[in-house]
């Protein structure tokens, strides 16, 4: 029997036994809270008994039976029920807690909550943005909810107000099915004058206010604000390898940017896990399967509801589920890449399709950002001593690896068979790694590339000024000192009379086994198993 399992036993028991003895409080003190068995769950003596079950015992057999009357009945099964109702809350929380993974994104959540009346949780599907806010949450309001949707949609129209009563911060998830919800909690906020009151989660960018051709916004539309200085906004992404227990976590992101001089860690990951990993992704679900051919699976279920149904979900236009694949697959083609919508197109047009207009492609990826299927990263735009024409298109990732294994439909063996291919889609990953830690540190991730093809994958830089600039390699030797170079030619181009120089140089790699500090030009090396926020 587990200890979860033996503490519920116990609970109950102590309920039973409860029958034949009197109701003095310091029963359910002594014998019967589980609260009493938390504080000793791993103290067993020599008998097999946790601590509070043997002086229950005692307590019990020396205690003088007594005579049950007619008039106690009803308080006796109150008292027993609500003990039941206590000892079963509690083991179900404990469970609860036992299954979720910490997430870098809980201290975010708790921060934003003590700054602002209330905080709007965004991401992809199946990232884990309900599961997040129910550790903070004070109440739940399901949207999606089935038994009560046309209940809760009546309400919206009518006295939505009534939906938002609850502890506080009270969550209301899928919130964008009724989007009046965004005005309402807004204007609820202004009203309370207090800060941590709810929390949204939904897996749409909220509409903008539709205006007509003299900007006035239309009346019938459901949001008229912004919500600025209300909700603030919280971007989840899927698990980091830290976050679902696949890095060592020996090099934190955080303590290079004060003390780069000194980097020390270990990796665990090699070639095949690493391509494992990659298709897998962070999706909590799959992080959490027993088998790796139920975790892989999840990717190809969150493709199939993208292309199913999410993308013509999200602003009710009826698109062709045959070309959002092929879109998708293009875009996997160009992870780490800087490609237009005309050279997807292009290679739309090479794969068979010759039917497609730019337009079209444009308006399947606008549909794919809101659904945060796709994060493109930014041009990083430095002082250089130098005038140096910088590209500033965007470079294409999607928001998790997975998504481009499971568009192409490549399994860990095909990426290891192609690693070139392995590379690009490496780099999603480790880009992806990258942002969760940054957003930790007040951070984001850029992208750096002039006229010159002079590139830096990317350049963490942080609100205070400080940045670092990454290489991302599969690994070994001739691919880390490409990294280097690149770097320092890069560092060298900076005017740092105008900005900070950088605070460090790394090459992040997929496999290796320790991190350690180039002697010959001080680049650091740092396997993404090893690394932290």
């Amino acid at each position: 029997m587990s200890w979860v399992g033996g503490c519920l036993f116990w609970s109950l028991a102590a309920v039973v036994a409860d029958d034949f003895v009197d109701f003095d409080d310091d029963v359910l003190g002594d014998a019967g809270l589980f609260g009493s068995a938390i504080d000793h769950l791993c103290e067993v003596d020599g008998h097999g008994q946790l601590p509070h079950q043997e002086s229950a015992n005692r307590h019990i057999k020396n205690r003088p039976t007594v005579t049950l009357k007619i008039g106690q009945l009803p308080h006796l099964l109150l008292k027993k029920w609500l003990n039941l109702k206590f000892n079963l809350y509690l083991c179900t929380k404990i469970v609860k807690n036992m299954e979720y993974k910490k997430r870098i994104a809980d201290q975010i959540l708790a921060d934003k909550l003590e700054a602002s009346g209330a905080v709007l949780i965004e991401g992809p599907k199946f990232c884990g943005k309900t599961t997040l806010a129910k550790q903070q949450a004070g109440s739940v309001l399901s949207m999606a909810d089935p038994d009560k949707l046309s209940q809760n949609l009546a309400l919206a129209k009518t006295n939505i107000t009534k939906l938002l009563v609850g502890d506080t911060p009270r969550l209301i998830d899928e919130w964008q099915i009724a989007p009046q919800f965004w005005d309402a909690v807004r204007n609820e906020v202004d009203r309370r004058e207090d800060d941590g009151q709810f929390i949204l989660t939904g897996s749409a960018v909220p509409p903008k206010p539709k205006k007509d051709k003299e900007g006035n916004v239309i009346q019938e539309e459901q949001i008229h604000h912004t919500g600025t200085g209300r909700i603030s906004r919280l971007k989840l992404r899927t698990m980091t390898l830290w976050e679902s227990e696949d890095s060592t976590g020996m090099v934190s992101l955080g303590e290079l940017f004060k003390n780069p001089e000194s980097v020390d860690g270990e990796s665990h990951i090699d070639l095949d896990r690493l391509a494992y990993l990659t298709c897998r992704g962070g999706w909590p679900k799959a992080v959490l399967k027993k088998s790796d051919k139920a975790a892989l699976a999840q990717a190809f279920d969150y493709f199939d509801s993208v292309v199913n149904s999410d993308i013509k979900r999200v602003d009710d236009v009826d698109r062709d589920e045959e070309l959002a694949k092929r879109i998708m697959r293009s875009y996997a083609r160009n992870q780490a890449s800087q490609a237009t919508a005309g050279t997807i197109l292009a290679d739309i047009k090479n794969n068979g399709d010759e039917q497609m207009s730019e337009n079209t492609v444009y308006s399947y990826i606008k549909a794919l950002r809101e659904i945060f299927v796709i994060e493109d990263s930014i041009a990083w735009n430095p002082n250089l001593r130098s005038k140096t024409a910088i590209r500033t298109s965007d470079t294409r990732y999607f928001i998790d690896p997975s998504i481009a294994t499971a568009a192409l439909g490549l399994g860990p063996n095909d990426l290891i068979n192609d690693l070139n291919t392995f590379g690009l889609i490496f780099e999603t990953l480790a880009v992806r790694d990258l942002r969760v830690y940054a957003e930790s540190l007040d951070g984001k991730v850029y992208h750096y590339r002039d006229k010159n093809n002079l590139e830096c994958d990317a350049v963490v830089h942080l609100r205070n000024g400080s940045y670092g600039l990454i290489e991302v390699k599969l690994g070994g030797y001739e691919l880390i000192k490409e990294g280097a170079e690149s770097l320092k030619a890069l560092s060298d181009k900076i005017d740092t009379t105008k900005m900070k120089k950088p605070s460090f140089l790394m090459v992040l790699t997929g496999v290796g086994d320790y991190a350690y500090k180039r002697p010959e030009d001080g680049v650091l090396v740092v396997p993404i198993g090893c690394l932290k926020e």
